[in-house]
Formats: C-alpha cells, sequence, structure tokens
C-alpha cells in the first residue's frame, strides 16, 4: 500500500471511528445494552481508533523510510481493522455469534502489522540520509 493510499484509509478509517462511536454512543446504546453487546461495540471503536492511528503512522513513515515492509505493515493494518472490528461490529448489529470466529485473525492481522512496521523502520535506509 503506497503512502498516499495509507494516509487516505486512515483518514476515512478516523471518520468511520468517530461516526460510528458517536452512533453507538447515542442512537444504538439501548439496543447495545439490551443485548449486552456495549462492551464489545465500544472495543470494535477502541481498536479501530489505535490502529487508524497505526496507519495514519505508517503512511508518514513510509515518506521517511524506504521500505516494503512498511508498505505490508499498512495492508496490516487495514486488513486487521476490517477483520476484527468488523468482525466485532457484525456481531453487534446480527447477533450472529459466529462471525467471532473472524476476530482472532483480525487481531493477528493487527499484531502482524505492528510487527512489520518495526522491521520496515529498523531495517530501512531514510530518505534523508
Amino acid at each position: 500500500m503506497s503512502k498516499h493510499t495509507s494516509i487516505k484509509t486512515a483518514a476515512l478509517s478516523g471518520a468511520l471511528a468517530v461516526a460510528l462511536g458517536a452512533f453507538g454512543a447515542h442512537a444504538l446504546k439501548p439496543m447495545l445494552l439490551e443485548t449486552g453487546r456495549l462492551d464489545t461495540f465500544e472495543l470494535a471503536v477502541r481498536y479501530q481508533f489505535y490502529h487508524t492511528l497505526a496507519l495514519l503512522f505508517t503512511g508518514i513513515a513510509q515518506s521517511l523510510y524506504q521500505s516494503a515492509y512498511l508498505r505490508l505493515s499498512a495492508i496490516g493494518f487495514t486488513s486487521g481493522i476490517l477483520l476484527f472490528s468488523g468482525s466485532l461490529y457484525a456481531l453487534c448489529f446480527t447477533g450472529h455469534t459466529w462471525i467471532a470466529f473472524i476476530t482472532p485473525f483480525g487481531g493477528t492481522l493487527l499484531i502482524g502489522g505492528w510487527l512489520l512496521l518495526l522491521t520496515g523502520v529498523l531495517k530501512s535506509k531514510s530518505h534523508s540520509g
């Protein structure tokens, strides 16, 4: 994923996280409380925010460092957000508990994103020298 795509994706994900967080805190709160899924929804929003910031940082790091690992890190963060937070949102909205089977795969991609970010910075050469 290119630096521009990373930053654009982070901007969109950040906007969606704010919108979903607000929607969950207001319009969905009674339903989430009734179904016992408020904590799950809040976890999905929180992890989306954390990893959106990581994706944004990765896009910025791609401007500073030359590394294929950073491109892979951005893909890991993006895929991880979709699978981890996305599966938790789907669980909250549908009530289908089998969807939670997907969540650990998303978590693994998020961990991989962080490790690829570390590897990319450690092994790369700075654009500035």
